[in-house]
């Protein structure tokens, strides 16, 4: 089997960017055994205002201190930090993260991620231009799910602590899954609208709460997971730089793409580091749905 090595290898992959993606890569072993003694919300807030797991701290904490001792890294954008760390001026590339995507849920075991983008150069940039996307997901097993602009693959670790390749060229069929997020009481009248039209064409609803989690599933089945506008959250809930650009990366390159229901996010230049959208991301014929809905 082709790991995860041999797969960097195989596109000449940059050494200092190869370097990167497996130091990130092998947090996932310590991240998953931290998961029993961080069970608990801690006392303080991240820069949305969202009360921090003590998972989303450590797991940040435990990336961003593996990155700064690599010495491989520019500046780290992480949804748990307020601002941008810069770590090594000198360096080539940067990284954003989310560190612990839907740690509300391990606490009753349902399956979260760490979601990963890689710069050249500093993070505020269109998520077109990124150098690589990934995720990790801890779920029955643990996966890595991976593109660097050449098509997606899928890697396990296994019992040796090595990524194995258990898909290459994942496409995303059109499907029929969809997951919303945000209050149904509090959707605009274009969602609603696109619920109601994807439904009645025989659309299931599959939501975990987990936006990594929900994705891989649409991935691999095909559909779309959205984010709406809200009178409340108009601009949605969901984060560009972190959460949004990674995936929606991932998606396009999976032959799906990426939307805040007018047009695709990954041309948008982030303003602020924690700069909100609308998604909508899945297979290609959900997105061409909701944008022609007025």
């Amino acid at each position: 089997m082709t790991n995860l090595s041999d797969y960097l290898n195989s596109l000449n992959t940059e050494k200092e960017l190869a370097e990167i993606i497996k130091l990130i890569a092998n947090q996932a072993e310590p991240i998953r055994a931290a998961f029993i003694q961080n069970q608990n919300y801690s006392d303080s807030k991240n820069s949305s205002g969202e009360v921090q797991a003590e998972m989303d701290t450590w797991s940040d904490i435990h990336i961003t201190d593996a990155l700064a001792k690599s010495g491989l890294v520019r500046e780290v954008a992480s949804e748990e930090r307020d601002e941008i760390t810069v770590l090594n001026k000198s360096a080539k590339y940067s990284v954003v993260m989310d560190p612990l995507d839907g740690s509300s849920l391990i606490k009753v075991n349902l399956c979260v991620g760490t979601i990963v983008g890689i710069y050249e150069g500093g993070v505020m940039q269109a998520g077109k231009n990124l150098k690589a996307a990934f995720y990790m997901l801890y779920g029955p097993m643990t996966t890595l799910t991976i593109s660097l602009g050449k098509g997606v693959c899928i890697f396990a670790h296994d019992s040796n602590g090595v990524y194995q390749m258990l898909k290459e060229n994942v496409k995303m069929p059109e499907g029929n899954l969809y997951g919303s997020g945000g209050l149904k009481t509090e959707w605009l009248e274009k969602h609603k609208k696109f619920i109601a039209q994807i439904e009645g064409e025989g659309a299931k609803n599959r939501y975990s709460g987990s936006f990594v989690a929900d994705f891989h599933q649409i991935l691999n089945y095909g559909g779309v997971y959205a984010y709406p506008p809200s009178e409340k959250s108009p601009k949605g809930k969901l984060r560009l730089v972190f959460e949004v650009n990674p995936i929606g990366f991932l998606a396009n390159q999976a032959g799906g793409a990426v939307s805040n229901g007018v047009s695709n996010t990954l041309e948008i230049v982030p303003e602020k580091v924690h700069q909100r959208t609308v998604v909508y991301v899945g297979s290609k014929g959900m997105i061409d749905k909701i944008e022609k809905i007025n």
